[in-house]
């Protein structure tokens, strides 16, 4: 059975644009109902730490798969990673095609739905936050050619961190870094969040944002608020989904979507500010896989050690 390392995964992801349109492909799919898509499966293993199940099928491409991905807080504490996961892609008949490590996956996938939902407004992008996703997320938004890119964050330090890797590994993207929360937000017509699932007192105010910002937040109602969210229209990448964790995730006050991402995708973006929760579809997970699997098994495909 084959099983791919994180390092390995890097090498046979496709790349970004790529990337972008396969997670359209699958907000579409989540829209039409075509695919076998549950809610996470959520256990308790800390204080604060969670781990879950996130089965996917899309019988129509043989695509089958489960992505186990653990947080894991106190890690912070002994240095090491806090997010960790396992995909394991089956094939149609059942047999196991391959696992692989899934920190990468992840990394990718998050920020291609980014980039697929930024079809949905050109106007300039704000990125709250400085950690992993900032740094997925440029090398998508460089792909797409959608700089200059703002990113805010609370730490000049970690914006600097920020500011050298960028040099480095997305050259052609205009980053503009600031400690200064409502300057990133005041012309942002696009504003991205990534900051810890769960944080409190970092939720936008209505007066905070332009009345027609398209708001694509990762860390559920960190940022994106009740408040905010009941101003304009909500949609989800996976409705279905995002109605199981609401009130656990996002609270029992926050409103209900009144659609799926990929419709908005298909019919066009409303007017007045849209919120669009990405909260992460496993079976966009799957989709990558796949993808990963295929590159690995082709011909010209490297030798994998």
């Amino acid at each position: 059975m084959l099983h791919l390392s994180d390092a390995q995964v890097r090498t046979l992801l496709p790349g970004p644009v790529l990337a972008v349109e396969l997670m359209r492909e699958t907000l579409l799919a989540l829209a039409d109902g075509i695919a076998s898509v549950t809610p996470k499966s959520q256990v308790v293993h800390e204080p604060g730490g969670f781990a879950n199940a996130m089965p996917a099928a899309w019988p129509e491409r043989g695509l089958l798969g489960m992505k186990w991905v653990t947080v894991t807080p106190s890690n912070r504490e002994r240095g090491t990673e806090m997010i960790d996961g396992l995909m394991v892609l089956s094939a149609p008949d059942g047999s196991t095609r391959a696992t692989m490590d899934a920190a990468e996956l992840t990394a990718l996938r998050t920020a291609a739905v980014t980039g697929a939902s930024l079809a949905l407004d050109d106007h300039p992008v704000t990125f709250m936050g400085t950690g992993v996703q900032a740094r997925s997320h440029a090398r998508v938004i460089e792909a797409l050619g959608r700089g200059p890119l703002t990113v805010w964050g609370r730490r000049r330090e970690a914006l600097e961190e920020l500011t050298a890797w960028c040099a480095v590994h997305t050259p052609a993207l205009e980053l503009r870094v600031t400690t200064d929360r409502a300057g990133a937000l005041a012309d942002a017509g696009v504003v991205i969040s990534a900051l810890p699932i769960g944080l409190s007192g970092s939720q936008l105010s209505t007066t905070e944002i332009c009345t027609d910002a398209t708001l694509l937040p990762v860390d559920y109602a960190s940022v994106a608020g009740a408040e905010v969210a009941r101003t304009g229209t909500l949609v989800a990448d996976d409705p279905i989904q995002f109605e199981a964790l609401r009130p656990v995730k996002l609270g029992k006050d926050y409103p209900q979507a009144t659609g799926a991402t990929g419709d908005l995708l298909r019919t066009g973006r409303p007017q007045g500010l849209v919120v669009a929760q990405n909260l992460g579809s496993g079976l966009g997970d799957v989709v990558l896989a796949d993808a990963v699997v295929r590159a690995a098994s082709s011909p010209g495909a490297h030798a994998l050690p």
